[in-house]
């Protein structure tokens, strides 16, 4: 059913075109979407606008307008109101437009701060972003930063997280003059409901113990608590920051993480087969099962590749520190790094900006897609059950009661450094 504009298309195509305006793209497209909301709201009042139906169940009762920001630029929308219930197009106005419109910004500030290369001038006309203004970039980008920074800022309210996994990603920056790389932190958890969350994003100069202790100091004061088990690689620094700031906290080291910290030391011939075995570990069906063949894999490693079978033997403690935990769970635990598939989405966004200009547009970009996941996250059914992570924080319960929790800590940290 089409609506009743009040233009003709093809005049108006003619006219704009004769003009030549700069801004036809944008008219356009503007045109365009008004014209497919007067459509929609048609179709929901059983009757084309202004004609008299049988059919009619509800009329029009004006417009409220928005702005629509685009990659052609700031557009006016109107929305058709009813005199009856509400009418909102949720075609147009889907999340995943926050993490386009952030790389639009993104890539528009590259560009109009001249730091452009050959390659990013070809992006930016691929992208149709090139007649985006100062002042129109200046407009998204504070509206986005608003958003990104109530989601970075909000209250930690559903925990406990009796689960948490942590990661960093290199990227590169211009600052005085030069390209260098920060490290952008990224923390997700399990809130008391068994539903994924992502917790926060923090930017420094290194992956350092003093920027990861910034980092969870801060999830500690928005709220964060309860954690039973941290999952993450063992970057001295990032768990020296576990044990800081959650004491009672254990430390699983992630399965990804550490194959390849193995396959470092493994005869390239011979990783097929180590890796097979260390499989096996993971594959038993409770804690005695585990440790068992654990030993019978460094029994049979030490006869062939000892250097692999002590490495393996000092990771012991951090790569089965599940085994604590319901066996419900494990395979959540340790099947992957939890963020991986997170780290994948971020570097599909960021690797098309390559450097970017400033440390507040990685923010922008990376929080964008962050949000957009957390939303995702949130419709998806739950990521651990609650009867699991009853059990789970059971185990935590127990750990507190004992009395040498600052040996615990020591051992922890320990660990990670000798690895």
């Amino acid at each position: 059913m089409t609506a009743n504009t009040s233009i003709d298309p093809a005049v108006f195509l003619h006219d704009q075109l004769a003009q030549a305006s700069p801004d036809l793209m944008r008219e356009l497209l503007g045109t365009f979407i008004n014209a497919l909301l007067s459509a929609q709201a048609d179709s929901v009042c059983g009757a084309e606008y202004g004609t008299r139906s049988a059919e009619r169940v509800n009329s029009r009762n004006g417009y409220r307008h928005r702005d629509l920001d685009t990659r052609a630029g700031t557009l006016d929308v109107a929305i058709p109101k009813l005199r009856e219930g509400t009418f909102f197009p949720d075609w147009l106005l889907e999340r995943h437009r926050r993490a386009e419109a952030a790389l639009s910004t993104v890539v528009a500030t590259c560009y109009l701060l001249g730091v452009s290369t050959r390659r990013m001038d070809k992006l930016v006309k691929t992208l149709g972003i090139t007649g985006l203004s100062k002042s129109q970039v200046s407009v998204m980008a504070r509206d986005l930063d608003e958003q990104v920074a109530a989601f970075r800022t909000r209250p930690l309210n559903d925990g406990p997280y009796t689960f948490l996994a942590a990661d960093a990603l290199t990227m590169k920056v211009r600052e005085a003059g030069r390209v260098v790389k920060v490290a952008v932190m990224v923390a997700t958890g399990v809130n008391a409901d068994g539903y994924r969350e992502v917790l926060g994003i923090h930017t420094t100069t290194t992956e350092s113990s003093a920027g990861w202790l910034a980092f969870f100091r801060d999830l500690t004061a928005r709220g964060l608590s309860g954690v039973a088990l941290v999952t993450s690689d063992a970057h001295a620094g990032l768990v020296e920051a576990i044990g800081a700031t959650l004491p009672n906290a254990s430390w699983q080291r992630c399965r990804t993480h550490y194959a390849a910290n193995l396959m470092s030391v493994t005869p390239k011939s011979q990783w097929g087969w180590v890796k097979a075995l260390l499989h096996s570990v993971y594959d038993q069906p409770d804690a005695d099962s585990v440790n068992a063949q654990f030993d019978r894999v460094l029994e049979g490693l030490y006869e062939k590749l000892p250097a692999v079978a002590e490495h393996l033997e000092l990771a012991r403690a951090d790569i089965l520190a599940f085994t604590v935990f319901p066996k419900e769970i494990w395979r959540q635990i340790w099947s992957n790094n939890p963020n991986e598939r997170l780290n994948r989405e971020i570097r599909r966004r960021t690797d098309v900006v390559g450097i970017f200009p400033n440390r507040e547009a990685i923010i922008r970009l990376v929080g964008a897609v962050l949000a957009e996941q957390h939303d995702e996250w949130a419709e998806q059914r739950r990521y651990l059950g609650l009867e699991a992570l009853k059990n789970a924080r059971a185990v935590l319960t127990a750990r507190t009661t004992d009395d040498q929790p600052e040996e615990a800590t020591t051992a922890l940290i320990a660990g990670a450094i000798n690895a």
